[in-house]
This record gives C-alpha cells, sequence and structure tokens, in this order.
C-alpha cells in the first residue's frame, strides 16, 4: 500500500490531499498561505492531511506539488527586478510581442552580435560592452535574461554571455535557447525575461517545502506540476520556473479528469486570486500551440491552452461606472485583515464610518509581507521602512502620486498587500462564508456603498445591497471568459475577435432565449466541470446563465493537489534542420550547427541527439519506465515544378511515471 501526497500552493490557500495507491482520496486540508514564510501554510495543510488519515511521515513515497504562484505573479505584475541583455537586436524590437510591456522599466543591455538564419555569425558578439555594462549597473538585480538573434539556431553567443554574467555578478541567469527552439527573439527574449523574474519566488517555495519535509521525516521525492500537466523534479523547476505557469490550473485539469472520469468538457476553477476555463479533449488538457498566455503576455512556454483571468474571491472591488469591477488586482480581504489586526481594522473603521464623506484610499490598509525583497529602489525602501512590520491605513502611508507609485511597485514586488473589500467580504456578509471577521466586512462594504458613481449618486443603499451587487459579478464576468474559451476552442471559424462575439448582441439575446419573430439560442455545448473552494455555491449561477449542464465533483476545492498526484512525467525537446543550399542539410544542434548530404541520415542523427538528452533528462526528473517517441514535421515547397525541402523539425517525446521513495 502507498500513500501519495499532493499539495497546491495558491495565492490565497494551500491545499494538501493523501491519495492511497492513486486510487483513492483518504484525507483533504486547506490552510492560509503564508506569505511571509510559505512553510507555515503548507505545513498545516500537510500536518492535517496526515493525522486525518493516520499515517506517518515515513509511509508517504511522493510528494508532487503544483503552484500558481508563478500565474498570479505574472497576472499582477510581480517578481524580482532583473536585466535582459539582448544581443544583435535593436530599440525598436522591445516594442514586439509585448516585450516592452514585459519589461516593466527593468534595465536592457544591448549589444552587437547574434547570428543569422542558417546559424553563421552575423556580427562578433561585444564581450566587452558586456563588462562594462555589468560594472555599469548602478542598481542590483536579482537575475539576468539573455536572448540573441537567432539563438536556437546557433547559441554560442547567449552562452558566451551567461559565462560572463555568472563569472561578474554570481546571479542566476536564463538563456532563451534553453526554454523554447522556436524563431521569434523577442517572444522568446519576453520568455527568458520572466523565466528570471520567477526564479526567486519558485525557489523560496520549493525551499520551504524541502525544509519542511525534512523536518516532518517525509523523504519521499518532490516533485513539482509543469503548465502543460506532466511532472518535472524540483531542481529542474527551480531552473526553469517559467514552466510552472499554469501549473495549478494543468494540475486541476488533470485532477478534474480523474475526479468525473469526463473526456469532454470545459473546466472552470475559480481561486482566491484567478479563474482558470480550459478544454478537455478525449481526457487530456488541451495544449495551446501558440505558447501560455497569462496576464496579457503570449509566451512561449508549453503548457494547457488556459484563459486565466483576473478573478476570484479575494478580486480588488472597483468603482465601475454605476456598478462594480472585479480584479485583476488581488487584495487581503478585510474580513481576513481584521483577524490578524482588529484593533486597527475596527478602529479605522468606526471612525470612517462615523463620518459622512469618504476618501480615495478610505477603508484600505497595507500590510507588510516581507523586507527581503531583491532588487527594490531607494524610495521604494525608504516607504517599506516607513511601514515596518505592522499593518497601517493606507491613507496615513501615502503622501502623493510618487509613494502611490511607489506602493505599487512594492506590492508587485510582493513586499507588501493592500487590504480591501473583496467578493469574499461579500459572501461574509450575506452569510454565505463564516471564516474570518464578518462585523469588519459589513463596516467595510457600508462605507464602500457610498461611494458617488458616475451620476453623482451614493453606489447604493446599504452593506448587503452591495454585497448582493458584488457575488452577482462573478457569475457575469465567468460566463464571458467561458464564453470567449468556447468561442476561441469551436472548430467553427467565425471570422471574428473571440471576446466581441461573446460580448455580441446576439449571443447576449440568446443567452437570455430571445423570442420575438426571431428565436434565438445560445449555450455551451459540452459540461461545465466547476471547480474551487466556492464551485458548489458558484457555478450553479454560471451554468445557468451559460445553459449547460454543470458537474461540481466531490473534492472539487482540492483539484489541483489531485492532479499533482496522478500526473505523469513528460519531457519534450526539440530540434530543427535547415536547408542550406540544394542538397544540404543543417542540423542545429545546442553545441552549433552541422551540415549532412543526406535528409535522412540528418533525421536520424537528429533524432538520436534529442531522444538520448530527453530521455536523460527524464530519468534525471525521477522519471522511471521511460518511453521514447518522436514527432516530425517536414516543410517543402514546389519550385519549377519539383518539391524542394525547407527546413524540418522533429520532438523527442520522453514519458514515464515518478519513482516513489520504495524505488530510491
Amino acid at each position: 500500500m502507498s500513500y501519495l501526497l499532493g499539495v497546491d500552493t495558491g495565492g490565497t490557500y494551500t491545499d494538501a490531499v493523501l491519495m492511497r495507491d492513486e486510487e483513492e482520496v483518504i484525507a483533504t486540508s486547506k490552510s492560509l498561505t503564508t506569505r511571509h514564510d510559505l512553510a507555515v501554510g503548507i505545513g498545516g495543510a500537510v500536518r492535517d492531511v496526515l493525522a486525518q488519515a493516520g499515517v506517518q511521515p515515513g509511509e508517504v513515497v511522493l510528494v508532487s506539488m503544483s503552484t500558481t504562484l508563478a500565474t498570479n505573479a505574472l497576472v499582477q505584475g510581480q517578481g524580482d527586478r532583473v536585466c535582459l541583455v539582448f544581443i544583435g537586436f535593436s530599440e525598436r524590437d522591445l516594442a514586439r510581442q509585448g516585450l516592452d510591456t514585459a519589461l516593466q522599466g527593468d534595465p536592457v543591455v544591448l549589444l552587437e552580435g547574434g547570428h543569422s538564419h542558417s546559424g553563421i555569425e552575423a556580427a562578433p558578439f561585444d564581450a566587452a560592452g558586456l563588462r562594462d555594462a555589468l560594472d555599469a549597473m548602478a542598481e542590483g538585480v536579482s537575475g539576468f535574461a539573455v536572448a540573441a538573434q537567432f539563438g536556437t539556431r546557433n547559441p554560442e553567443h547567449e552562452i558566451a554571455a551567461r559565462a560572463i554574467i555568472r563569472a561578474v555578478t554570481g546571479v542566476p541567469v536564463t538563456c532563451s535557447h534553453e526554454l523554447s527552439a522556436r524563431l521569434g527573439g523577442p517572444k522568446r527574449a519576453m520568455t527568458a525575461l520572466l523565466n528570471a523574474r520567477l526564479i526567486g519566488m519558485i525557489a523560496d517555495l520549493i525551499e520551504a517545502t524541502e525544509t519542511l519535509l525534512e523536518q516532518l521525516e517525509i523523504s519521499a521525492p518532490l516533485m513539482v506540476v509543469r503548465g502543460d500537466g506532466a511532472l518535472i523534479s524540483a531542481d529542474l523547476a527551480r531552473e526553469r520556473p517559467i514552466e510552472t505557469i499554469l501549473s495549478g490550473p494543468a494540475a486541476s485539469i488533470v485532477g478534474a479528469s480523474w475526479l468525473t472520469n469526463e473526456k469532454d468538457a470545459i473546466v472552470s476553477d475559480i481561486g482566491g486570486t484567478t479563474t482558470d476555463v480550459a478544454l478537455l479533449r478525449a481526457g487530456r488538457p488541451m495544449i495551446d500551440p501558440d505558447g501560455a498566455m497569462v496576464g496579457g503576455l503570449r509566451t512561449m512556454v508549453e503548457a494547457v491552452a488556459m484563459r486565466t483571468t483576473g478573478l476570484g474571491g479575494d478580486s480588488e472591488v472597483s468603482l465601475a461606472g454605476s456598478g462594480v469591477q472585479l480584479g485583476p488586482r488581488r487584495v487581503l480581504p478585510v474580513s481576513l485583515c481584521a483577524v490578524a489586526w482588529p484593533e486597527l481594522v475596527h478602529g479605522a473603521l468606526d471612525r470612517l464610518v462615523s463620518v459622512d464623506r469618504i476618501g480615495e484610499y478610505d477603508g484600505r490598509f497595507v500590510v507588510p509581507l516581507s523586507k527581503a525583497v531583491r532588487g527594490l529602489s531607494e524610495r521604494q525602501m525608504q516607504m517599506l521602512e516607513r511601514l515596518g512590520d505592522k499593518a497601517c491605513e493606507m491613507s496615513s502611508l501615502i503622501r502623493n502620486r510618487l509613494d502611490e507609485a511607489a506602493l505599487q511597485q512594492l506590492v508587485g514586488r510582493g513586499a507588501a498587500i493592500v487590504s480591501g473589500i473583496t467578493p469574499s467580504d461579500a459572501a461574509h456578509v450575506l452569510g454565505r462564508l463564516d471564516s474570518w471577521d464578518r462585523r469588519a466586512a459589513d463596516k467595510a462594504l457600508q462605507l464602500f456603498a457610498r461611494r458617488r458613481t458616475s451620476a453623482g449618486t451614493a453606489l447604493c443603499e446599504g452593506d448587503e445591497a452591495l454585497a448582493c451587487m458584488i457575488v452577482d459579478q462573478p457569475t457575469e464576468q465567468t460566463a464571458q471568459t467561458l464564453l470567449e474559451a468556447a468561442f476561441a476552442e469551436d472548430s467553427y471559424d467565425f471570422d471574428q475577435p473571440v471576446d466581441e462575439l461573446a460580448r455580441h448582441v446576439l449571443t447576449r439575446k440568446g443567452l437570455d432565449h430571445h423570442r420575438g419573430v426571431v428565436a434565438l439560442d445560445v449555450g455551451l455545448n459540452l459540461p461545465l466541470i466547476g471547480l474551487g473552494a466556492s464551485a458548489h455555491s458558484y457555478y450553479g449561477a454560471v451554468g445557468k446563465r451559460l445553459n449547460c449542464k454543470v458537474i461540481v465533483p466531490a473534492h472539487a476545492g482540492v483539484a489541483n493537489a489531485i492532479g499533482a498526484v496522478v500526473g505523469q512525467i513528460s519531457m519534450r525537446l526539440k530540434g530543427q534542420i535547415t536547408s542550406v543550399g540544394e542538397g544540404r542539410f543543417r542540423v542545429h544542434f545546442i553545441a552549433g550547427p552541422q551540415d549532412f548530404t543526406d535528409l535522412d541520415q540528418a533525421l536520424a542523427i537528429l533524432k538520436k541527439a534529442l531522444g538520448d538528452a530527453a530521455q536523460e533528462t527524464a530519468q534525471d526528473s525521477g522519471g522511471v519506465g521511460v518511453r521514447l517517441r518522436f514527432e516530425q514535421e517536414i516543410t517543402s515547397a514546389e519550385i519549377e515544378g519539383r518539391r524542394v525541402f525547407v527546413e524540418a523539425e522533429v520532438t523527442a517525446i520522453a514519458t514515464g511515471r515518478p519513482r516513489i521513495s520504495a524505488e530510491n
């Protein structure tokens, strides 16, 4: 009999499940995610499931973890300050593929160098310029991302830059060719940049988990769920944290399939920070061929085809015209803040409710999370010192617009969090939740209800009316996201942007079953699997709105942790062959390009190299019983009546089950 432990660390909650032989869930638990020390929240959930099941720590043979921390960080623009080393590109290239948006003001070093499409050096690498830039860098960074022009065709300059940066700075370096073999320099650079930004965050999570497991005397190997639902070793996740974006959602899809046995369905998972929507086909999550899309940024990470929106139980409630809008930023619910800081929260709310006027920051608080944050500016450090180690009213911390910007940056770096009203607070007011301080929620909503709409009138009368307005909003926003996902995955090409289709008057009237001279009906043609802690009370209304069957399985609130346990190890490596003249085929190896005169020979040698590397990586990640298969795509063109080879792409896929402690 084997016991397997699954853990999911989210923005709000950390979930744990204990399974027997991958066949039965025998214990589940939830604990608040403790951002100041992740081991506290993880430990609370793990100890609880072990105690519930009466299982000794030494009996656990596998620990597997999924997380939404990377996804949430990208959605909210968080992460460490890093530097991009951009080789062979111009400043204009920074404005392509969302790279300038992803930079968020972080430094860039533009250098001469790079290669041509065929892998031949286009210009010498400016090693001296890189050393000068490193010496002149005034403010510290936590890591570097390196991207060279056509670095996937020849990574020589990326590798040279990495060696110099490591020798001079000693901080982590991410090379773009390590993350993707596809062309598209700016997008590949953005992927490397985001990876570098996430290294510290994911390393902290893995270290906290490993420390806890050691304290509990659990010696089982630790695996991490990748964005496509497969498992990788903790060591690989440290190096490539970008591959854990959509880790939690991917684990949820795998868990949904296991829990329901549904083969074709739409899966929607609402958490504290985000709502994630994906399609289940033939029992497997669909993979996004264009790369994972998170927070409006299109990466080159192979991950589930997922629509992630900043909508969750802890989404910030803001005024929008004559109503409210939720997200995308996560805030700490006032009702939860009051549990930790009761005198501050109730004292401030009682004072503010007693007066007629309401200020811009009234009813909102700032809570410190960590002083050990890398890459802060002088102004940000000053604000962090003023904040100290205690929560405070937001109005007392912000003196001007520069302070407001500095606070937003502190939040983005994970040094602090804002507390404000959320759907969780509204649920407390309506009696649907009783986890935290309802009195604080009552007062905060009463205060917010006084805010003036665009028409100059009060938003609504009292806290209960506002609570109803807030809890209705997730239904509409989730329905919108589900419709966009459905239109995007439909086999028919509607030849219009999916967001416009979802908002089109015919779609809206079809949802309402319009009956005039014209009869209109619109709905989802697949069942909707609802996941998340609030799924049972939430997705019924969503299903009714979308005219579809709704399935909310047992253990819907911990599907992500279940998916972490039942996943498999899978490694995919890609390689290319290009044409450099008639009868000459260039294979692009990591060590540099090599030419062949026979295509079959070139394909065989590339497959051998990729297969060996994929198999070795799968085994190093703890895979046993590893199986190897290949996919290849050969592109040709017709020129003067004959077929001419253009290029080929080969993918080696190594899969196996994770090694358990008894097999070590």
